[in-house]
């Protein structure tokens, strides 16, 4: 199933389609819309995730990288909830 990921890069907002088929999360998605290489950053992230104790500390190393790479929010956009038999 799809979702809608709506995101902010360089000062533009943008929106992409998302599925967990293809990406991890919704960082890899944005990141692979823009062209921007993650290889060495998911290695680190790898690091972080084994020496810190908690999911903390990778999620702000997350953050604080694709702030640095010029996004700002990234969030899902929500669902909506359609009747039966409606597109």
């Amino acid at each position: 199933m799809s979702r809608t990921i709506i995101y902010t890069y360089k000062k533009e907002e943008k929106e992409i389609i998302f599925s967990f088929d293809q990406f991890r999360n919704i960082h890899e998605a944005v990141a692979a819309a823009e062209g921007i290489d993650l290889t060495s950053f998911l290695k680190m992230e790898q690091q972080v995730e084994a020496v810190s104790n908690s999911s903390k500390a990778a999620r702000d190393f997350r953050d604080s990288h694709f702030r640095k790479l010029g996004f700002g929010k990234i969030a899902l956009a929500k669902k909506e909830n359609r009747g039966v038999g409606q597109k």
